[in-house]
């Protein structure tokens, strides 16, 4: 709000009215009129006794109010609101003569309004549900401003700042987390690598096995298609299983003689001796079965 003067030098029969500005007319103190934009004839005047003017802008206001409050987890925060008004065309009256600081009412219905709604929110509901305390603000500030000429166009909450202390800690929270949730990620594929590694091991025994076993039987097959020959005759159970552990003996032998780093090794390097371990590996297995049939 300010004091105007006429462009008549000492008289203000005449005003030029600015296009952002409400002019009102006051005679002799009192409020007339509202004037429009342009060149506008106030009425008699003599010697800017008579009339005075008290010009307020029509142009859309923003008003910054900061207000410190705690949320429900006992965090200290610092909510900065931004408010856009302006004064209403048909109200200029309750404008210029109803309040004297705008910004300071303002400012007491935002801090009633925050200091209401964050300390029954945590420090995270505060991120989210700005937008709620925006509009409440804003409801409050609409209803309550109305009767003093002023339209609120918005009421934003730009900011929810913590303390620095508060904003180092929860980095450093996140931070962790984060780090704990590497740390998992790394071990579970260490124990997939381990797993899989496990798993190809015994694939590849299972196959090496198989293959033993194979080789084993074609070897037998063999043997035994030369002993038997164009005899006729067939071979017995003991008689493979001699003749099986007679081709691990001489496969041990091979390898024996085939490490380089191996010690040296005193056998009984006889047929005998071959028939005697076959025999002790029988009568091993027959005293065997008895006493899993007994337990």
């Amino acid at each position: 709000m300010s004091q105007m003067s006429g462009c008549v030098p000492c008289c203000n029969c005449c005003v030029a009215v600015p296009q952002d500005q409400y002019v009102a007319v006051e005679n002799f103190g009192k409020f007339n009129k509202v004037l429009s934009s342009g060149l506008q004839f106030a009425g008699f005047d003599c010697c800017g006794i008579c009339i005075t003017f008290r010009g307020v802008s029509a142009r859309v206001d923003q008003t910054f109010v900061t207000v410190s409050t705690k949320t429900k987890d006992n965090v200290f925060v610092r909510a900065q609101v931004a408010v856009q008004h302006r004064v209403q065309e048909k109200a200029v009256e309750l404008a210029l003569y109803q309040l004297s600081d705008v910004q300071g009412q303002i400012d007491s219905y935002v801090s009633d309004v925050v200091r209401s709604y964050l300390p029954v929110m945590t420090l995270d509901e505060a991120f989210e549900k700005k937008d709620d305390i925006s509009d409440a603000v804003q409801q409050k500030l609409t209803t309550e401003m109305a009767a003093y000429g002023l339209e609120i166009r918005k009421a934003l909450v730009t900011e929810v700042a913590p303390d620095a202390s508060v904003v180092a800690s929860m980095n450093e929270i996140n931070k962790q987390k984060r780090l704990r949730d590497a740390a998992l990620m790394a071990a579970e594929a260490e124990k997939i690598k381990h797993v899989k590694a496990a798993e190809a091991a015994a694939d590849a025994a299972q196959l090496q096995g198989e293959g033993i076993a194979r080789q084993r039987r074609a070897i037998i097959d063999g043997l035994r298609d030369s002993i038997t020959h164009g005899t006729g005759e067939t071979m017995s159970t003991s008689q493979i299983s001699e003749l099986l552990l007679i081709t691990q003996y001489f496969e041990t032998l091979r390898d024996v003689a085939a490490n380089n780093k191996s010690s040296t090794v005193f056998l009984n390097h006889s047929a005998g001796s071959v028939a005697d371990i076959a025999s002790q590996i029988r009568n091993g297995v027959l005293q065997a079965g008895p006493a899993q049939m007994k337990m």
